[in-house]
C-alpha cells in the first residue's frame, strides 16, 4: 500500500482521514500545518499528500505550490470544506496545479478512497 502525509490543522480531521487510510492498509503519517509537512516530505517523499487548504501559517495552496516546485512528481490530494461562509472556491485554484485532485468536506470514507486510488492509478511512474 502506500505511504500517505495528512497535513490538517484540525486533529480530529487528521485523525479520522487516519483511520479511513489505515483500515485499508496504508502507512500514514500526519503533519499539523504546512510548514510541518512540506519538512516531512522533504526529509522522506511520501507515495501521496492529502492537505487541507485552510490552514494558519503556511496554508494549503502555498503548501501544494511548494511540494510542486521542488517535488514536480508528488501526488496532492487537496481537501476543503470552503472555509465559514463556502462564498471562496479554493478547491478549484488547487485544481489550477498539476496533478492535483480536490475533495470537499465533508466527505466519505468511499470519496476518500476513490481520490486515493485516483490519485496512485493517475499519477503511477511509468
Amino acid at each position: 500500500m502506500a505511504r500517505i502525509l495528512i497535513i490538517d490543522d484540525e486533529e480530529n480531521v487528521r485523525a479520522t482521514v487516519r483511520q479511513m487510510l489505515e483500515v485499508a492498509g496504508h502507512e500514514v503519517d500526519e503533519a499539523a500545518g504546512g510548514e510541518d509537512g512540506t519538512r516531512r516530505f522533504s526529509l522522506h517523499p511520501f507515495d501521496l499528500v492529502s492537505t487541507d487548504i485552510l490552514m494558519p501559517g503556511k496554508g494549503g495552496l502555498t503548501t501544494i505550490r511548494d511540494l510542486r516546485e521542488r517535488f514536480p512528481q508528488a501526488r496532492i490530494l487537496a481537501i476543503s470544506g470552503g472555509g465559514k461562509d463556502k462564498k471562496l472556491n479554493f478547491l478549484s485554484t488547487a485544481k489550477t496545479f498539476p496533478g492535483v485532485q480536490t475533495l470537499e468536506k465533508p466527505f466519505s470514507r468511499a470519496a476518500l478512497m476513490a481520490a486515493v486510488n485516483s490519485l496512485r492509478v493517475s499519477t503511477a511512474p511509468p
